[in-house]
């Protein structure tokens, strides 16, 4: 039991889904798990434990933006010692070629600041993804034959964002798409020598305007789930 996390160590395991919305993490517990303990409830944030495919699972929500999945994560990493982290969230397109429902991996992400900012100082890090993850994250993909795009992503610290021209130079640098909690993820999973990968639905288009309805994110978030499970017990497989 943690300050943010009421769960027991037996509770968490060692692989940890992590959608920003707390009730997408029901949803999706309910949804692919077996067996599913509510392992978490404190300050409404939502975290269940169940088995997939005979694998025990955490599905934990992490909140909005840097600073709120940097609490889960630290506590996640360094109380019960989770190895694999997956964040499964919803992004913004920035390049035409990425379309609403595609699936985005992001080997990268590009920040302006993140909660490891002051650790860093001067220096400019490069944040990555797990390579083991991410390979078998693509090749699932295109096994189910998604649409999916591999390359570098940006993790924004403000949502109302007025920044145009920001925009502009990421998209001209090929920046796949938009969230707000990947970069932090990366940062901490490379410090603590764990695992990690960030999958994303495209729900809307920074370009276009479009975006998903309720009922459309839902239909196409299920891909992004199957995928994040695949991936993660195809690499312990594979170690």
């Amino acid at each position: 039991m943690t300050i943010h996390i009421g769960a027991k160590k037996n509770q968490i395991a060692d692989t940890v889904l992590l959608p920003g919305d707390p009730l997408r993490a029901k949803w999706a517990a309910n949804r692919f798990l077996s067996n599913v303990t509510e392992v978490n409830t404190v300050r409404g944030m939502l975290g269940y434990t169940g088995t997939w495919k005979k694998n025990k699972v955490t599905i934990h929500g992490s909140g909005m933006g840097m600073p709120s999945l940097s609490i889960y994560v630290n506590e996640l990493i360094r109380n019960y010692n989770a190895k694999t982290l997956i964040r499964i969230g919803s992004a913004g397109g920035m390049q035409k070629k990425v379309k609403l429902r595609d699936v985005v991996i992001a080997m990268t992400a590009t920040s302006v600041s993140t909660p490891s900012t002051t650790i860093f100082k001067e220096l400019n890090f490069a944040p990555c993804a797990d390579f083991g993850l991410l390979q078998n994250a693509a090749m699932i993909a295109k096994t189910k034959k998604r649409s999916t795009h591999v390359g570098g992503i940006y993790s924004s610290d403000t949502f109302y964002d007025e920044r145009s021209d920001l925009n502009k130079e990421l998209t001209r640098h090929g920046i796949l798409a938009v969230e707000m909690e990947t970069a932090e993820l990366y940062n901490l999973a490379l410090r603590y020598k764990r695992r990690a990968l960030s999958i994303l639905t495209i729900s809307d288009h920074l370009q276009t305007g479009k975006a998903l309805s309720s009922k459309d994110r839902e239909s196409s978030f299920s891909d992004m789930v199957e995928i994040a499970l695949e991936a993660a017990f195809l690499q312990i497989k594979n170690s």
